[in-house]
């Protein structure tokens, strides 16, 4: 069987370093061809010379001569800079393209790769946030598969397969509730961030662990269902599951439910994503029932966690507000963890720009770049 030659945009973030493992424990199927780092120079260069990619790049222009001179010698091409990492995620020789890379930086590069034809293991999950319907239009258009990597995505895209023939009544995602399930607002307005980068069953980055302690993660998530599943803001529930052994559940018509199971581990929806449609042995942690006498459940507070009823409202009325949305919270999570602004101030900041920002019902890839910039201009002057 022929190899399958990977690019990971944001190898050296937690998902990209993950995969990697992935791919080190499986080289007889899968073959580094291209990693992206942003910043991590000295990361990227020791993945560069442990995996031997055709080629990297370094996206901030400063470190390109650190990496390329630890490179030159191992013949590894080195390129820097936004557009150059838009143009490699087309090269002839990539099977698919991991976007691994955190924010809104993924979705041009994403686009790119579409338009080459490039099957996606997606883990950006903002660019079907930002753009949903103007990517799953164009990975039709290509014939480009998005296998999703999100564990609760990877879940539900498990559930379905045998069942892509039945229609779906509803899918049910599942949340862990983060670090401070159960608090109250007044509990919630002097929390750290310190406190709030302690998530209770993942390992995780930065921003992603503070989206998911004020449950925009969740809310997020919630905007790529609707456009990986086809599916309608009534078709998708979010339930608080603390234990995070049930990734997600999908409900039949006929009231049939199906759930994927597991232990918290992001390796395996990203095997299951480079490898599909074969499921390929592994000697990840098993599961232990005994360990886990009983699995919870329960509603989530969007009362206190406002950031899930905006995704939703945001969902609801759709053309670029889930943009405007994600671009204040990208600014509201870099602000926070700055110590600029506390953790309830994050929902207050995103609903004004949501609120002040022009809405556009039908937008273009030029009106989500101009809207993305405009929201970042008017949320940092609110920080």
């Amino acid at each position: 069987m022929q190899k399958r030659k990977i690019a990971i945009l944001g190898s050296t973030g937690s998902i990209g370093t993950q995969a990697l493992e992935v791919i080190k424990a499986n080289e007889d199927i899968f073959e580094v061809e291209v990693l992206t780092a942003q910043n991590n120079a000295d990361l990227l260069i020791e993945q560069s010379l442990t995996f031997k990619p055709n080629c990297v790049v370094i996206g901030n222009d400063d470190l390109y001569d650190k990496v390329h001179s630890a490179l030159d010698n191992a013949g590894i091409k080195v390129y820097a800079g936004a557009k150059a990492l838009e143009s490699v995620v087309q090269m002839d020789s990539i099977d698919i393209v991991l976007t691994s890379m955190v924010g809104y930086a993924g979705l041009l590069p994403t686009i790119k790769a579409i338009e080459a034809g490039k099957h996606i293991a997606l883990a950006n999950k903002e660019t079907l946030v930002v753009a949903g319907e103007l990517i799953t239009k164009l990975a039709e258009e290509k014939g480009v598969n998005i296998y999703p990597v999100d564990s609760e995505h990877s879940a539900i895209f498990q559930c379905l397969v045998g069942e892509f023939h039945n229609p779906i009544e509803k899918i049910i995602l599942t949340a862990s509730g983060g670090p401070f399930r159960g608090k109250k607002r007044e509990d919630l307005a002097k929390v750290t961030k310190a406190q709030a980068l302690k998530h209770p069953n993942w390992v995780m980055g930065a921003k992603i662990t503070i989206d998911s302690a004020s449950l925009m993660n969740k809310g997020l998530e919630v905007i790529e269902a609707k456009w990986l599943f086809g599916l309608k803001a009534s078709q998708i529930e979010v339930v608080v599951h603390p234990q995070s052994i049930i990734h997600s559940l999908v409900q039949f018509e006929d009231g049939s439910m199906k759930a994927q199971m597991g232990l918290p581990d992001m390796k395996l929806p990203i095997q299951f994503a480079l490898g599909f449609p074969n499921r390929i042995k592994s000697d990840f942690p098993r599961f232990d029932f005994t360990k886990y006498p009983s699995l919870t459940f329960e509603q989530p507070d969007t009362e206190t966690f406002r950031n899930l009823q905006l995704a939703f409202e945001a969902m609801d009325k759709g053309g670029n507000l889930p943009c405007i949305m994600n671009a204040a919270n990208e600014i509201a999570v870099e602000a926070f963890l700055q110590d600029k602004i506390g953790f309830l101030e994050m929902s207050d900041l995103i609903e004004n720009c949501m609120s002040k920002v022009d809405f556009i019902q039908k937008p273009s890839i030029d009106d989500y770049i101009q809207t993305d910039q405009a929201t970042r201009r008017l949320a940092q002057t609110l920080v």
